[in-house]
């Protein structure tokens, strides 16, 4: 089923830094939606392991001290983070898209089935999607895509986090499985010394062969 066209909620120029965190969480509010999921993704770059979506429902007036985008913060300061979202969100939840199922159609596409599954293991169901980026989630729920919406929205800034640090979590994980990978350090990403790697000792199983520099 294809997903509704974006709501119209702010006009062209409001696509702008807003004056707070809480700008379109409130304007969504203001249309009538009580129930509102910051949804991002976090692993299209990698040459390695799985993409990963969170999608973050929290209360109305909430602030949370410390978080924005996850680009932008320490692996510490989002593990602190992490915690506070966890606490506070009503609901919080993760989808994971493999190497696989990248492989097999895309990167884009994956990155939207993993922010799908995510948003459909909410509970409650949200009534209104912020999404970070330009691509609709296909999915029958009223959404708004937000360029830069990790910086913009706190919603999707949780999102953000909740995310990466589920992934941080996974890649981690592979590196006592593929050591030679550096994936505790570099966590899939294109770095010299995984290049390197690759060269000496080709791909893993976890490996994205569609992905230049891999084969």
């Amino acid at each position: 089923m294809l997903p509704p066209e974006n709501l119209n909620l702010f006009p062209e120029n409001a696509f702008r830094v807003p004056d707070r965190s809480t700008f379109y969480e409130e304007a969504a509010r203001g249309a009538g939606f009580s129930v509102i999921a910051g949804v991002d993704e976090v692993g299209r770059g990698p040459l390695a392991g799985p993409v990963v979506a969170a999608a973050v429902i929290l209360p109305e007036g909430v602030l949370l001290t410390g978080v924005k985008d996850s680009k932008q913060m320490t692996p510490r300061s989002r593990e602190k983070a992490f915690k506070i979202i966890c606490r506070e969100a009503l609901s919080a939840k993760i989808g994971v898209v493999s190497w696989g199922y990248i492989d097999r159609f895309n990167i884009l596409k994956a990155s939207l089935e993993a922010m799908a599954r995510a948003v459909q293991s909410l509970d409650p169901q949200p009534g209104f999607l912020l999404i970070d980026g330009i691509h609709p989630v296909s999915l029958p729920i009223p959404q708004q895509c937000l360029k830069k919406g990790d910086q913009i929205s706190l919603s999707i800034s949780a999102a953000s986090i909740v995310a990466k640090v589920y992934r941080d979590s996974i890649m981690t994980a592979y590196h006592d499985a593929y050591p030679v990978y550096g994936f505790a350090q570099n966590k899939g990403y294109g770095t010299s010394k995984h290049l390197e790697a690759l060269k000496k000792n080709g791909p893993s199983p976890i490996h994205r062969l569609t992905f230049n520099r891999v084969l």
